[in-house]
């Protein structure tokens, strides 16, 4: 036959030649830790609920949210948000508004009366201490495990803290009976007025098989002032426990507040709210060195409260107050000069930190208490067997956040404990850091800007002083999210490989190499946007 032109009679097929036998490296799939993640003392999984409210799967994010958090609507509004620091998105523009978002999930919750489930009855009974942040969080959870939980509260409201330490302004009481709610209905009992004078004989009379200590710090630490007989010195805690009763604390015109914690801040702040024309400041240290967030000192001084750095009080008159300036030495610890000023000032409020009222565990034998706080285990159980404890009750650092990771983790161990088992948390991945990322993909988004109270009604009234987002806002910010360390299918891999050896396996369910034909170039590594892949020696 006569061809005008060379033909090929039989194409074949190039898969019979397996170029992936030149290998030497391979790619391989991997789940690193998000920084958010590894940062949040309640242990959230932040990547995993941002990336349902992105989608607009509100529900299930919260769903996803409340498996290590009751009280997102709580949190969103009082967290300090370790989460945001570490955010790989700061090295980029700006971090995702991650408690923002949270709020939203908390408060369109509340609004939707979405509730969850206890788990199958255990037939065990836990007795909780204290209906604080720690308490509650650590009865979720049980009744999440199937445990019937009560709830013993000395005081005539739950919250603990977040009630009595924390201003409306920061946290509406709405806002926090709701969340309370829900955890009631879960099946957990709560008794106010109900103050345990004997952890045993609580145990033993209430027929529990295990207990979880988290009384809050309401016990103001003093210093010693030399004061006369009319001056007028409170402490900070019973300042902001007196704001839930009917009569206002009376503060006076010009008021000084002595330490520089959060709390030192919230009674200033207060102070302006109940009338006071100066509310000041006395820290002993410079801003810098200062315990408070800065973003709540920025506030502050925003609504007028003064700041002296760098002073001490040294005595109390009548009507006013000695203050001697301090100076930091090499060490950057202060130490007095030997100048002296007075303040006038209608009242001193006491900032210097609280305590945990101990009295309750004083029949129990063998407990070991140091620098009066409660010794624990790695399983949050105290030296007596059963008896586990959290929050402020423990060393660690005294926030909501902290204290609901407690709550969580005791829940966990008193959970294993019951079922004579020990619990042990799952090994945590590599850190997905920021130099493991491929930032070119992902569009210019600034961080949505809360709304905030206008000055002049925060200088007068209780109202919540930030704003929350709306839908729309809400799904913006979580799409700023990277999703570092773990593949969000963006098909990337999937495109890029010379290959085509990424195959997909459908929504939700990722890729796999076929490692017959990847020759380990490593496009689909370094072309990774949120760091999935890793590059591995070959092993044959």
């Amino acid at each position: 036959m006569d061809k005008p032109f060379a033909i090929t009679l039989d194409v074949g097929s190039s898969l019979a030649n397996r170029t992936g036998s030149w290998r030497t490296t391979r790619p391989v799939y991997v789940d690193r830790l998000p920084p958010c993640n590894n940062a949040c003392p309640a242990g959230e999984n932040i990547q995993a609920w941002l990336y349902h409210a992105e989608s607009g799967d509100y529900e299930k994010a919260w769903r996803e949210l409340v498996r290590n958090n009751p009280m997102p609507a709580v949190m969103g509004r009082v967290c300090y948000h370790p989460c945001e620091s570490a955010c790989n998105r700061g090295c980029l523009d700006e971090p995702v508004n991650v408690h923002a978002v949270e709020r939203f999930l908390g408060d369109e919750a509340i609004r939707q009366g979405w509730k969850a489930e206890p788990g199958p009855a255990s037939g065990k009974k836990v007795l909780v201490i204290g209906a604080g942040p720690s308490g509650l969080s650590a009865a979720w959870h049980l009744r999440l495990l199937g445990h019937e939980v009560t709830i013993d509260e000395a005081g005539p409201l739950t919250g603990g803290m977040m009630r009595f330490g924390i201003p409306k302004y920061r946290l509406p009481r709405d806002v926090l009976d709701a969340e309370v709610r829900r955890i009631e209905a879960m099946g957990v009992t709560i008794r106010l007025n109900r103050k345990v004078d004997d952890v045993l004989v609580a145990m033993k009379e209430g027929g529990f098989d295990a207990v979880f200590l988290a009384v809050g710090a309401h016990v103001a630490k003093r210093a010693y002032i030399p004061a006369g007989t009319a001056s007028r010195i409170l402490d900070a805690v019973s300042v902001l426990k007196s704001m839930e009763g009917q009569e206002k604390p009376m503060l006076g015109r010009r008021v000084v507040v002595y330490g520089g914690g959060n709390t030192a801040i919230d009674v200033a702040r207060t102070a302006k709210r109940l009338g006071a024309e100066e509310s000041i400041i006395v820290y002993r240290r410079t801003r810098e060195k200062m315990p408070a967030h800065d973003f709540e000192v920025e506030e502050a001084l925003q609504e007028g409260v003064m700041m002296k750095w760098l002073s001490t009080i040294k005595e109390a008159g009548d009507g006013s107050f000695t203050v001697e300036k301090m100076q930091l030495d090499e060490n950057g610890f202060p130490q007095p000069t030997g100048e002296f000023e007075t303040i006038e000032a209608d009242s001193l409020v006491l900032a210097l930190g609280q305590d945990v009222d101990l009295s309750l565990l004083s029949n129990v034998p063998g407990l070991d208490i140091k620098d009066g706080m409660v010794q624990v285990n790695r399983n949050m159980m105290t030296s007596h067997p059963g008896i586990f404890a959290g929050g402020d009750m423990v060393p660690a650092e005294r926030t909501v956040t902290v204290a609901i990771g407690h709550g969580k983790k005791a829940a966990r161990n008193i959970d294993a404990w019951l079922r004579g088992t020990t619990y042990e948390a799952p090994p945590k991945h590599e850190l997905a850091t920021f130099d493991k990322l491929n930032t070119w993909y992902y569009a210019d988004a600034p961080k949505t800007v809360q709304p905030v109270l206008d000055i002049i009604r925060r200088q007068s009234t209780f109202d919540e002083v930030l704003g929350g987002l709306d839908e729309g806002n809400a799904q913006f910010e979580a799409r700023r999210c990277l999703s570092c360390g773990n593949c969000f299918e963006c098909d990337n891999c999937y495109g890029v490989c010379p290959d085509n050896a990424v195959i997909k396996l459908g929504p939700g369910k990722r890729f796999e190499i076929n490692y017959d034909y990847c020759k380990g170039c490593g496009i689909c590594v370094s072309e990774c946007p949120c760091g999935a892949i890793k590059t591995e020696q070959e092993t044959i």
